[in-house]
């Protein structure tokens, strides 16, 4: 199995980097979730300047309140992450990195690259049914024709494509969130419940095809604006989805089922929305009982609706976020490699080490558990604000 080190988990450019996130902190007689920052290499403490990453974000300094806050060292950010990497507990009183995220609405867009739109097409097609994927992709492809990454959503070219698949029959409310007007927006976890960088992700125990869903994750504050980018796994499972798009929610919202970090890096003069537009994220699977690899890159300049518009198509007059959101841009990347069976595709095992990496936001590495056996979610909002109050941090501005 293929070992990362704790460097490659950060950006090829960390001294330029403005990098944030939270972790559990043991106090003295407190213990609690903390707001850092990456300064120089090192953590450090800033839960007395913000008490939140809400907070952090929503502030117009943002920015130099994360490269000069005052706040305790917590040591070098290296020691943090091997820490991760080695799932080790913090029964010594060590910080454990968490999501970077806390009280915001963890949002998620769906169906932005073609070929995650196809593989959708493929799951409702085929039921659920990871046997019936292959002959289902190929009947799709020659019934198509036509490459769905050039079209444009809500264009005429789309509307024209539109009619003429459900001429053929082929039409399906995949297609219609893929090249329709509207963006598919869904709720993917709820606030707190998020797991970080090292943390067990949990599958059902019902699913029997499921896969890693790589992709950006941008912060948005209250006001809508975009203050910086991080990496997610939304963790899929296609068997159920494919029964019928209702369970979404049963898919998507489990416990462990949303991994968002390491940290978040915030927008600059060197990092910018743009840098988004232009990065490829690359996938890798090690299997644990059977020495399985899977790897696989996605490339942003891909997605067929811009980073700003999945923004605006979230929040706006027609809805907002007091407390700003997390937004999961979409993948492209549902992985159909042979894994157990020929032609039965990829799905995970558990012990699996997925790692989600991109140059300028470093790597996320989890390791794949049942939803049901890892730590249960028990730390919610109204635990922080206890644990906030406990330590003080409440008058924080």
């Amino acid at each position: 199995m293929q070992t990362i080190p704790a460097s490659a988990c950060l950006p090829d450019d960390l001294h330029h980097a403005s990098l944030v996130g939270r972790v559990w902190r043991r106090d003295g007689a407190h213990e609690g979730p903390c707001v850092v920052a990456v300064r120089g290499g090192n953590v450090f403490d800033i839960t007395k300047t913000v008490p939140t990453t809400a907070d952090l974000f929503d502030r117009d300094d943002a920015l130099d309140v994360a490269r000069n806050a005052p706040g305790a060292s917590l040591g070098p950010v290296a020691a943090l992450l091997e820490a991760g990497l080695a799932a080790r507990t913090d029964a010594a009183g060590a910080p454990r990195l968490l999501a970077p995220c806390d009280v915001q609405a963890i949002k998620a867009c769906g169906v932005t690259f073609a070929v995650s739109l196809l593989e959708r097409v493929i799951e409702e097609q085929a039921g659920g049914d990871p046997s019936k994927a292959h002959e289902v992709r190929a009947t799709l492809t020659a019934l198509i024709g036509t490459d769905l990454s050039k079209i444009e959503p809500g264009s005429d070219a789309a509307l024209r494509l539109k009619a003429e698949l459900e001429r053929r029959g082929a039409w399906s409310q995949y297609m219609e969130v893929g090249i329709g007007p509207d963006a598919e927006v869904f709720s993917k976890s709820q606030p707190m419940s998020s797991v970080g960088f090292g943390a067990d992700i949990g599958l059902l125990p019902a699913s029997v095809w499921n896969n890693p869903e790589p992709e950006v994750v941008l912060a948005i504050n209250r006001a809508g604006r975009i203050v910086g980018a991080t990496l997610g796994n939304d963790v899929n499972l296609r068997d159920i989805e494919g029964r019928s798009a209702l369970l979404l929610g049963k898919c998507k919202d489990n416990n462990g089922s949303c991994a968002i970090g390491p940290f978040v890096r915030l927008f600059d003069e060197r990092f910018t929305l743009d840098t988004i537009r232009e990065a490829s994220l690359s996938l890798r699977v090690d299997g644990a009982d059977d020495g399985f690899e899977l790897d696989g890159v996605s490339h942003m300049t891909e997605i067929s609706r811009d980073p700003s518009d999945l923004v605006a198509q979230t929040c706006g007059k027609h809805h907002q976020y007091p407390d700003g959101f997390m937004l999961f841009l979409g993948t492209m990347f549902s992985p159909i490699k042979d894994r157990d069976t020929p032609g039965g595709g990829f799905t995970h095992h558990l012990g699996d080490i997925v790692t989600i990496s991109t140059p300028k936001l470093g790597a996320l590495v989890n390791t794949v558990r049942l939803c049901t056996e890892i730590e249960p979610w028990t730390f919610g909002v109204r635990a922080l604000y206890r644990s906030l109050a406990e330590r003080g941090l409440l008058g924080a501005r």
